[in-house]
This record gives C-alpha cells, structure tokens and sequence, in this order.
C-alpha cells in the first residue's frame, strides 16, 4: 500500500479538501471493521447510477429503454468499475487486513470496484454533486467510447446468440465455493453444445457468470 496518497488525486483529477474522505475510501473492511469504505460504496454505487443514467438519456434521445438499460448496466457494473479501479492503480492504495492482504485483495475484481464507488462518494462528500459528475465522466469517458462499438454484456450477448443460433440457453454451473463467507470465491462452468466449455471466478455468482461469458465467449472466437 502507497502511504503518498498524491499519486492517486493526480490519476482522478481531483485534490480532497478533507483527506478523511479519501482516507475512509482506502479502508475495506477487512483493515478496519467499524470505519471502512462500506457506506460510501452505497453512496457512490447510488451517485455513480444517476449520473450515468442522465448521459445515457442526454446521448440517446431516440433509444428503447431496453437498449438503455443494458448500455447502463455495462457501465455500472462491478467489472466496469474495477476497470476503471485498475486504470487510476486504485488498489496501490487500498488499505487491507492481513488475510486479504495475502490473498492479493488488492487485485480482486469486487474490492476494486467497491473502492472505486467508495471513492466516488467520498468525492461527493467532500465537493459536492457537480465536481463528482465532472470526475465520473472523465473516468467513464473511454467506457462511453467502447459503449457505441459494443453496448451489450456479455452474459446478455451470450444469450441472445445462443437463443437465435440454436433457440437454447447456455448451462451456467456452480461447481465450487471457497473461501469464507465473507469474501467467497466461486466457480462457473458454462458449457453449450459441442463449444469448448470454460470456467470462471467470481467474487459472487453473478460476478463469476459474467466473467465466465466473457471467457467463453473469447475462447470460442464468437463475434459481437
């Protein structure tokens, strides 16, 4: 962990007036169980979906709400913010117990976008709605740009293909969780047909059916 937290407010664009904020964005749980980045995951997640939301509409006059809300739930998801976590070298500062610490916490997909958010609303908390909106579309700017070329997930593409190719769903299958209760790492197998079939992890099943979709999706060389 990076104790010179300037590094990270040069990547964002932003210098926090109160340092506490950013301190107490930094905490997971497993560091500090009373005063962690829990509550400002809820706030950011929640500042994160609004404003996200009012560019979507702003940018797509002419759009269903279908093609809306799966371009939103690509740019809100866990996977979108740990990208975003990994583009700023966010988890450099992240403050982790021990356990966590030994494990690479700072690398996992959920501890990533869950700081992320936490560092969203503690922007928030510290400046106020306006700059926070600032920062995020600054941040979000590139997924805006990946967004026009492929507005999907890949768990949604994947079934939409298969539906149209074969009229059948792929199988996700939880084959394993490990890990305790609090921090659980599961395994997803998707098999499909005469496809090669892949695993994935994840920090919850959705999470790791998400990436599973993604691997297999590559691994099989199908096209968006």
């Amino acid at each position: 962990m990076i104790n010179n937290k300037q590094k990270l407010q040069d990547a964002i664009s932003y210098q926090f007036t109160e340092d506490k904020f950013l301190t107490r964005a930094l905490t997971h749980k497993s560091y500090d169980k009373t005063n962690n980045n829990e509550q400002l995951e809820f706030l950011g997640d929640r500042i994160l979906g609004l404003i996200i939301a009012e560019k979507l509409f702003s940018d797509n006059k002419n759009s269903n709400e279908g093609l809306l809300d799966k371009k939103f739930s690509k740019l809100v998801n866990k996977v979108t913010c740990a990208e975003i976590a990994k583009e700023i070298s966010l988890g450099d500062y992240i403050l982790l117990g021990s356990t966590e610490k030994a494990s690479e916490g700072n690398k996992k997909t959920s501890i990533l976008a869950d700081t992320c958010e936490a560092i969203l609303g503690a922007i928030y908390l510290d400046a106020g709605f306006s700059k926070t909106k600032e920062i995020i579309l600054k941040l979000w700017h590139q997924q805006f740009t990946l967004l026009d070329e492929n507005p999907i997930d890949s768990k949604s593409f994947l079934q939409e293909w298969t539906l149209k190719s074969a009229k059948e769903l792929p199988q996700y299958k939880v084959i394993s969780k490990e890990g305790p209760d609090h921090n659980p790492v599961f395994k997803v197998e998707i098999k499909y047909k005469k496809f090669l079939s892949v695993i994935a992890k994840g920090a919850s099943i959705k999470e790791a059916e998400m990436n599973a979709a993604t691997k297999f999706i590559e691994k099989n060389k199908i096209k968006y």
